[in-house]
């Protein structure tokens, strides 16, 4: 499956058919510099294919006779992704995200990011940029997105190896959203002796619209959460590089509210406002935390409130369900420890050239 060329790129885009791949696919034919040999779109909606409407693929322009699409039958991006990577012969796969946008060089600075990298890298980040309204302080979504600006390895614009990506086997579909399977594959990637590098393409991610309690639907991420505790130990956030969270404070207040309603309902009133009053002043300072920092509109103020109040216990409840659903999930063998040898992949490379 070898194309030769030891900088040759294949991009692979996962989507569930948002209006946004159409600009996506637009920034990309419009960069400048070398065409990728593949643009494959790989449509993750669920159900039959014939059911939905068809993918803006006219968008990519010249690129178009470089592009194909794939199902993957709404399993998720981790499954999309691999349903792409695998089936392209190029050497480096670059995963896009279908609500981003690549900047006008783009293309050109990452055939720069290609040639730089040694033998021993096994994957080269993009530079995410978040814009952000100008004029007032970002919203609390606004807040979260801006997060991909400084998160690692982040898939909304991350080229690996072909070879790596085979040897670690891909992204683990046990991550059913965009969230944390591009940290759990970096992770494995490192362990098996690679090096993940920065690079100096730069790709724009909008913020997208959002309904008022997206907070809340993101809380399922906190499954995932667990599963990453199983694979790659306790301290895996400090190697991955991602903010640890405040599930410990989410699960200190939601004991304190259960706690409360359990001592006023069996005719303990002194302790259960004591532990009423606990749970208010944790409920008040975490609400305090995402409004200080806001634009602090009525709309803004009043769903940081009613979600501030929802968030804990529903962040520990998507917790303890994927302790559950991942409890026979085997720990990886190397999840605490240091790269220290060179890998074999690597030693083909150096000796034989890009491994088809």
């Amino acid at each position: 499956m070898s194309t030769g060329d030891p900088l040759a790129y294949a991009v692979v885009i996962p989507t569930v058919g948002r209006a946004c791949l159409a600009d996506c696919l637009a920034a990309l034919a419009r960069s400048a510099g070398p065409p990728p040999r593949e643009v494959v779109v790989v449509d993750d909606r669920p159900g039959a294919r014939h059911t939905h409407p068809p993918l803006p693929l006219e968008a990519l322009g010249e690129l178009r006779t470089h592009a194909r699409t794939l199902t993957s039958g709404g399993r998720g991006p981790a499954a999309a992704r691999n349903a792409g990577w695998r089936t392209v012969a190029a050497p480096w796969v670059v995963f896009l995200d279908d609500d981003v946008r690549v900047c006008s060089a783009w293309r050109a600075e990452l055939a720069g990011d290609l040639a730089c990298a040694a033998a021993g890298v096994g994957g080269v980040q993009g530079i995410i940029e978040v814009p952000l309204p100008a004029g007032r302080p970002p919203t609390d979504w606004e807040r979260n997105t801006a997060g991909l600006a400084t998160a690692r390895w982040a898939t909304a614009d991350m080229a690996y190896r072909r070879t790596v990506l085979a040897a670690v086997g891909g992204f683990d579909e046990r991550f059913p959203r965009a969230f944390r399977e591009d940290a759990d594959l970096a992770l494995r990637v490192r362990a098996a002796g690679w090096r993940l590098e920065p690079g100096t393409r730069t790709t724009r991610h909008p913020v997208r619209a959002a309904g008022r309690w997206v907070s809340l639907r993101n809380q399922a991420g906190n499954a995932d959460d667990a599963l990453m505790v199983r694979l790659h130990g306790r301290d895996w956030w400090q190697r991955a590089g991602a903010p640890r969270g405040r599930l410990r404070g989410h699960a200190v207040v939601t004991a304190a509210g259960a706690a409360a309603v359990v001592l006023a309902l069996t005719g303990h009133r002194a302790a259960g406002a004591g532990a009423a009053a606990g749970w208010a002043l944790g409920t008040a300072e975490f609400a305090r935390s995402r409004i200080a920092p806001g634009p602090r509109t009525t709309a803004e103020v009043a769903t940081m409130l009613a979600t501030s109040v929802a968030i804990p216990p529903l962040a520990v409840a998507h917790r303890l369900r994927g302790r559950w659903r991942h409890r026979a999930a085997r720990p990886l063998p190397d999840a605490s420890a240091p790269p220290l040898v060179v890998p074999v992949a690597v030693r083909s490379v150096l000796r034989e050239g890009p491994v088809p």
